[in-house]
């Protein structure tokens, strides 16, 4: 899997995305709308993440889907 076509089922990952990171709110995943950066940016702020651990742990939930 690729973040592409995470991107374009946004809707269908969104709820994955939220059963992974439970902190994210729905107003989170919304706001991230398919955007990794803005996933990212979203673990960095809820979970206190480095942009380089924020990106590897994105990483390795995309190549768990």
């Amino acid at each position: 899997m690729n973040w592409d076509q995470v991107e374009g089922k946004w809707t269908e990952f969104s709820g994955k995305a939220k059963a992974k990171w439970g902190k994210l709110t729905d107003d989170d995943v919304a706001q991230v709308n398919g955007n990794r950066e803005a996933l990212e940016g979203k673990l960095q702020a809820q979970y206190g993440k480095s942009k380089e651990d924020a990106k590897r742990e994105v990483n390795d939930w995309i190549d768990s889907l």
